[in-house]
Parts: structure tokens; sequence; C-alpha cells
């Protein structure tokens, strides 16, 4: 019978709360060299990164199914800082087999992004998430996966999220920082899960052209097709399937549990929502970046 992963602690780094394997060889991640045409993909964990990745992938291989199945997805897009138990599972070392142009994953917060990214002028795609959905679905990836630190029982977990005490820090830096650069940096593309959840196609088109990427309606639709949450949920080589049980213990969650927006309002009692409004309207007074938590509410006009 194969051993339990270990539940990892966070430990501090430059401010910022990271799982313990990626504090210890974070040297390494800092000194990372990365290429001009490397595309790195940013996310706040659990905002829709892998969906992300995927129709990153089918864009460039122009909505080829097969092409996109020739691996899982952290063999065909690395996980930047992730480390492993095996040396040679880890993001960089993967990344430093492939020839650039690489996409690349992170849960970095832009300040932790390695500095050859920015001199390198590479391309940033950031995918945002409602702060509320965020939670919700962290916390059950924390549950499932084995590696993370314990998540406690839901409340503290919420106060956690709150406080930025969670792996990869605060969902409020995170997602500002990212937005902020974007106002002076046309390099990156800042997405909204929401909208992507809405009208898909729309922003798959605003992904291929940011890629400088010219794809048809038919790819299009093909793309959106392939990337829905039933699809991708049912496809080994994007469902995360391929992680052992030792690692993710699936009676706790499924990796694709159910990608919806608002499934907050089965979580939050009325009386946590009302303590976590305060909270984010306090929190965000100083960034409108405008979030939704449900698709029934209207969208900010802002530019992006």
């Amino acid at each position: 019978m194969e051993q339990k992963a270990t539940r990892n602690p966070v430990v501090d780094v430059r401010g910022i709360p990271l799982p313990l394997p990626i504090a210890r060889h974070f040297a390494r991640v800092d000194a990372f060299q990365s290429f001009k045409g490397d595309l790195l993909i940013a996310t706040y964990p659990k905002a829709g990164t892998t969906w992300t990745q995927e129709i990153v992938d089918l864009i460039l291989n122009k909505g080829n199914e097969e092409k996109c199945r020739r691996a899982p997805t952290s063999v065909r897009m690395p996980f930047l800082e992730m480390t492993s138990l095996d040396p040679s599972n880890s993001g960089i070392t993967k990344l430093e087999s492939m020839e650039p142009p690489r996409v690349i994953k992170t849960h970095l917060p832009i300040q932790l992004v390695p500095r050859s990214f920015w001199e390198a002028g590479c391309k940033v795609i950031y995918v945002a998430r409602n702060p509320k959905d965020s939670v919700v679905s962290y916390f059950h990836f924390d549950r499932m996966n084995l590696t993370q630190s314990e998540p406690g029982p839901w409340p503290e977990y919420l106060e956690k999220f709150m406080k930025g005490q969670l792996a990869w820090g605060s969902w409020y830096d995170h997602v500002k920082g990212y937005w902020r650069e974007k106002q002076k940096n046309k390099n990156i593309l800042y997405l909204f899960f929401e909208d992507m959840k809405e009208d898909p196609a729309q922003e798959v088109l605003r992904i291929a052209e940011f890629l400088g990427q010219d794809v048809s309606r038919s790819v299009v639709d093909n793309i959106v097709q392939l990337t829905t949450f039933a699809t991708m949920r049912d496809n080994p080589m994007a469902n995360y399937s391929t992680v052992p049980d030792n690692v993710f213990d699936r009676k706790a969650s499924e990796f694709m549990r159910k990608g919806e927006i608002g499934d907050w309002q089965n979580h939050f009692s009325p009386q946590e929502d009302a303590v976590f409004e305060e909270h984010y309207h306090r929190m965000m007074a100083d960034t409108p970046i405008p979030f939704r938590f449900s698709l029934h509410a209207t969208k900010t006009k802002c530019s992006l």
C-alpha cells in the first residue's frame, strides 16, 4: 500500500506563505530563465487555471484535440514553482528540458514572479475569480490534496483566507497586484472566470488575439466544446486523474469538483457572508476590480 503524501506547512517567503517544499527551493524558482516567446498563465489557486491552460493549448494547436491529448496538463504546461519528491518531476526540471516557447503555469503573486519574465517581455494571462467561489473551491482542494496544509473546519479556513494565511498568500493582494501591473503593461491579459463561463467563445477569441493566433469561428466553437467542464472532467489528460490516490484523496473531493459560479451560497452562513462582504469592500476600496459573485450581477464597465 502506498504511503500517503505528507501535508506541508506554509513558510514565509518575502512576506508570502508558500508550501514548505516550494519555499525550500525558491532560490531556484527565482533564478529561472524565461525567454521572450514563453507564455505565463498566472492565477490565485482555484481560479480556472487548468481550464485556461487547456484553452491556450487548443488555440496554439488550432483546435487539434489529439495533439492536446499528448500528455497530462502538468507535462504540457509545467507548474513553475511546484516541486516533488522526485526532483525530475519538479516544474523547473520539466521546463528546463523543453525548448522555448513554453507555456508555464504559476500561482505566484506578481512580486515573486521571476524577474526574467519581465526582462524578456513575456506575455502573461492572468485569470481572476470572485473570492467567495475561490475560497470554497480552495477549501475542497485543500481537503483532497494531501500535500497541502491541513485545512481544518470551514469557519477557520474562511478566516485564514481573509487574513491571507493560506498557501500563495492573500487573494486580495494577488488579484490587485496583477491588475495594477496590467494598467502599465500591455503584455498582460486580465481575464475573469465569470466572463469565461458567461461567454466562453468571446473569451477564447480574446485569448487567441492576445496570442497573435488567427482562429476561425468553427475552431473557436470546437475549443469551447472541448473545454466545457463536463468534457474536461472526462479527459484524463486534463482532469488530473493521473495524480495517484496517495496524493489526491478523491473521497474528500474531486480535483474538478463543480466549476460553478455561486456555489459559495451553499457554504457561507448569512453571518459569514455579512462579515465577508464588509471585509471585501474594505480591502478592495483602493482598487475597483469588477468582480461578480453571480452571473446575474451587472458587470461594472472598466478598462481591460
